[in-house]
């Protein structure tokens, strides 16, 4: 007896906006309001208009978390971030990567690719980080001369 393999071609998962949010901590809202800034785009539409969402997506609504919770960025910094095409390069390169049975050329090939398009996303986010830093570095020095002007109301007048 001989056994015939089935093979059936695996379907991609896809979220629905509510799952997505619950699988983030965002609100459905706020999925929403990114896919009208353009921060965010669903992978595919059902006939009825309901947004699918892809892993790659749900991973983009978690970048776009960090860097707004962890790095204090506005939307127009994350939107500057995540629209280089660094991001996608990386994004592209994780995804073949996944699916495997690459040649050890191909392999090579996508691991320079990555290499080159994260050094270059490096170099943007420092220097975001750097002004960033020099944004703080003046609130620290507006918050030592607002003690001193304090500090000096509070001293007694000699005459």
């Amino acid at each position: 007896m001989t056994s015939k393999a089935i093979t059936a071609e695996a379907k991609p998962v896809l979220w629905r906006i509510g799952e997505v949010a619950k699988l983030t901590g965002v609100t459905t809202r706020t999925l929403r309001y990114w896919e009208e800034l353009e921060l965010l785009q669903p992978s595919s539409y059902r006939t009825s208009g309901e947004r699918l969402y892809s892993p790659s997506d749900v991973a983009r609504v978690t970048r776009i978390r960090n860097l707004q919770e962890l790095l204090g960025f506005s939307l127009a910094e994350v939107r500057t971030v995540l629209g280089t095409e660094d991001v996608d390069v990386l994004d592209r390169v994780r995804s073949e990567l996944k699916a495997g049975d690459l040649s050890p050329e191909r392999h090579r090939e996508l691991l320079e690719e990555g290499i080159v398009a994260n050094d270059q996303l490096l170099v943007r986010l420092d220097e975001i980080l750097g002004r960033i830093q020099a944004f703080r570095d003046e609130r620290a020095e507006t918050a030592v001369r607002l003690r001193e002007n304090r500090r000096r109301l509070d001293e007694p007048i000699i005459e």
